[in-house]
């Protein structure tokens, strides 16, 4: 199966990033992708850099926004992993990962489970917590375990996708550096950013796909000067294998083929499922262990 990751930028505008979106969900289509992961919140800036009231009107369209992807799905008759600002109610905001069929109807949702709060991510300003859990998406092309950034730091999330069916892990992300940091800070972060997601494709036997923004963006309180969001799209096969990997820098469509039978030939041999102590885990679901 073959599948495309968008690795973009913000234009500006959502008008403008959207248009540039929906143009290269078509030219992946084309190209032979049947399914397409966008990154995280891609219709407008990643606008967690501050903490402004202003920006949760971009949630009030959010059915309109879904009408629209489903429409470009249908046109490109792709399965499609969107990532949308939710307006639930007032006061009460999710970022909502949306799944559409290739005839542009939804698959399902997947309301991001942990959320962040660290300078420049003050995600916990807008956004609710997921209360769907971590359940894979039932697609005509399999199922998509769909996580969201912060999430792909929890090996559990991960585990219970697998556990539930999932037949790929899913991430889409902005994740970027602060250009005053070190260079070699910088290479920590990316460096463990891509090891924690590769080792939950090792753990599980699942591919990995994650999907990150580029693009240098300005915080708009000015109380900071902005985020470099690295990019490094990658997937990976069930062995943690390295299948394609972005730029820091490039805007991309980044195409992979996925042999989705290679999952069972590793669990065959790497049966981590059937050697898991299930009778010995109590303490994961506390919070620390004195």
């Amino acid at each position: 199966m073959k599948v495309a990751l968008i690795q973009q930028k913000y234009y500006g505008s959502k008008e403008e990033t959207i248009k540039v979106t929906s143009e290269k969900i078509k030219e992946a289509a084309i190209g032979g992708a049947k399914l397409v992961v966008l990154q995280e919140l891609h219709q407008n800036e990643y606008f967690c850099q501050s903490e402004d009231t202003a920006f949760f009107e971009y949630a009030t369209n959010f059915d309109e926004d879904v009408r629209y992807w489903s429409s470009v799905t249908k046109e490109a008759n792709v399965v499609l992993v969107t990532s949308l600002f939710e307006r639930r109610a007032p006061g009460l905001y999710h970022n909502t990962a949306v799944v559409f069929e290739s005839d542009g109807n939804i698959a399902g949702k997947y309301r991001k489970m942990h959320i962040p709060d660290d300078p420049g991510f003050y995600e916990k300003f807008y956004f609710t917590p997921g209360d769907l859990g971590f359940g894979p998406i039932q697609t005509s092309i399999g199922k998509l375990g769909v996580l969201v950034c912060w999430d792909q730091w929890y090996p559990e999330a991960a585990r219970i996708m697998t556990l539930k069916g999932a037949e790929l892990l899913i991430y889409p992300t902005a994740i970027g550096w602060f250009d005053a940091d070190a260079d070699a800070e910088k290479k920590r972060q990316l460096d463990a950013w891509i090891t924690v997601q590769r080792a939950h494709a090792v753990a599980n036997g699942v591919p990995v796909l994650s999907c990150n923004r580029v693009g240098f963006e300005r915080d708009p309180s000015g109380t900071m000067e902005g985020i470099r969001f690295w990019g490094n799209s990658f997937v990976t096969g069930p062995q943690g294998e390295m299948l394609t990997h972005a730029s820091h820098q490039d805007e991309t469509i980044l195409y992979v083929d996925i042999d989705l039978e290679q999952t069972k030939a590793v669990r065959d041999i790497w049966p981590f499922l059937r050697d898991r102590r299930i009778d010995a885990y109590k303490e994961i679901v506390e919070r620390f262990c004195d």
